[in-house]
């Protein structure tokens, strides 16, 4: 019978590394709380550590620029909408 590979959340890995920046357990007994082998905590936590600099670098980070982008669309578009509803009201009585 052929297994079915597991995945993990990223809530999921991020709570593993945490324990694991601890160092309040070994990585064996960590490994066997959350039912991992050794090697992929320290995948997970070597992934963590090596992106932690992006956290604050926002000038590498797209997704923040990306929303900035899309809050100042937002207010563009609320200030055309009330410019349009001004218009409406100002020149109805002319239509």
């Amino acid at each position: 019978m052929k297994q079915t590979r597991r995945k993990f959340t990223a809530t999921f890995k991020t709570q593993v590394v945490l324990e694991a920046l601890r160092e309040r357990q070994t990585l064996s007994e960590l490994a066997q709380k959350f039912d991992l082998h050794q090697n992929q905590i320290t995948a997970w936590k070597k992934e963590f550590l090596d992106k932690a600099e992006q956290v604050f670098d926002r000038k590498k980070d797209d997704s923040w620029q990306k929303e900035q982008e899309r809050e100042d669309m937002l207010k563009q578009i609320g200030e055309m909408k009330m410019e349009n509803e001004w218009m409406k009201k100002k020149f109805h009585k002319y239509l």
